[in-house]
């Protein structure tokens, strides 16, 4: 089979890798060409287009580069025409992939989604349009399928790839020593994100409490290296250790984390890290999301588990004032009450193979009669 995947960014280039490892072991003629990033190549597949080329976030930000994506656009879907694949697999990446979804269903190939755009937090009709143009979606939330359903259309629920990411690694436990990290000071990891955008409007208020605490901890940022080094360069100049690509040794080894909102919330919470969640944007893109979304929370921590587990620190809110007393939070009085919210959102979510029971599912579906779907 031949296999079109696209993912938009760090996160979905991850989970997307993990797919296509799984498919190969069912599929041993599998070929795949993507949209995505490091890992997926890993696994196998011919790059077209790396995630840090395309992922623009916020309202200004999508206007002054509408003709770049358009013609993102234009060439993914001339490089679908060229490839004909079996099926195209589209992970998250609403804004992109939904274009694609349509294009696809358009031109007659099967359209698999994994990952679902958040439609049940804004602009939940859009549920009627992904019901017209994919042909299977697989998510990944475990409220997901019930939502879906007041569309009448079947979904598969397969369980947080989250888990599989997490199962497979091995913390390294030279990780202190190569880093030059002190052994008697509790370590505070900084998470300001994977995105150019995310880490120039927040990284700077996460370092305002830096000064005052170093003394008695030990503040790593966690830089990713599909971002430009200077994006750390404040961090640099207060002589802060940054580690690279090294995530999920920094919360291993954590006491408390600041995180931007995303997915790095809830892989925070898998390694049971109290954290506090920031997150800010443009005013325009703030206020247009203020009066679009349906739900109470944005990181995911709070939306799986139906309360705040974790403090949001959201725009305005977001002060080193703020910051700094729901940090101390953390370190003291709401820890316990904040690792027993996490153990009971786990057990909301917890499952095991996710890659594998989507990939099996895949490829059962790509091998029934079109009319099954």
């Amino acid at each position: 089979m031949k296999y079109y995947i696209i993912a938009g960014e760090r996160s979905g280039d991850l989970h997307a890798s993990n797919l296509m490892k799984e498919l190969k072991k069912r599929d041993e003629q599998a070929e795949f060409r993507c949209w995505g990033g490091d890992e997926m190549e890993k696994a196998g597949g011919t790059l077209v287009r790396h995630y840090r080329e395309t992922a623009f976030m916020g309202v200004l930000e999508v206007v002054a580069n509408l003709n770049k994506i358009r013609g993102f656009l234009k060439e993914c879907k001339q490089d679908i025409l060229d490839y004909q694949p079996d099926v195209v697999v589209l992970v998250d990446y609403a804004g992109f992939n939904m274009k694609i979804a349509g294009f696809a269903k358009e031109h007659g190939f099967k359209t698999f989604y994994y990952i679902s755009p958040k439609v049940w937090a804004w602009n939940q009709d859009r549920a009627k349009k992904i019901k017209k143009v994919v042909d299977r979606m697989f998510v990944i939330m475990h409220f997901e399928q019930d939502f879906y359903k007041k569309y009448d259309y079947e979904v598969d629920y397969v369980g947080n790839p989250l888990f599989d990411a997490i199962s497979q690694f091995e913390p390294n436990e030279h990780f202190l020593e190569e880093n030059g990290l002190s052994e008697d000071k509790p370590i505070i990891a900084i998470l300001p994100g994977s995105r150019k955008q995310e880490v120039t409007s927040i990284l700077h208020t996460m370092l305002s409490i830096v000064p005052k605490y170093r003394d008695q901890y030990e503040f790593v940022v966690a830089g990713v290296d599909n971002l430009p080094d200077e994006l750390y360069a404040e961090a640099r100049a207060m002589n802060m250790k940054i580690v690279v690509g090294k995530t999920y040794d920094l919360l291993s080894y954590a006491q408390s984390a600041v995180v931007t909102s995303g997915t790095a919330t809830l892989e925070t919470a898998l390694f049971e890290v109290p954290q506090v969640v920031c997150y800010k944007t443009s005013w325009v893109t703030f206020y247009l999301a203020k009066l679009a979304i349906k739900v109470d929370f944005i990181s995911l921590v709070n939306l799986i588990a139906g309360k705040e587990v974790v403090k949001e620190l959201i725009q305005g809110e977001f002060t080193a004032e703020n910051l700094e007393a729901e940090l101390l939070k953390t370190l003291g009085g709401e820890r316990d009450r904040i690792l027993k919210d996490y153990a009971e959102m786990k057990a909301l979510i917890k499952t095991e193979g996710t890659s594998k029971r989507t990939a099996a599912l895949m490829t059962q579906y790509l091998t029934e009669k079109k009319s099954s779907i």
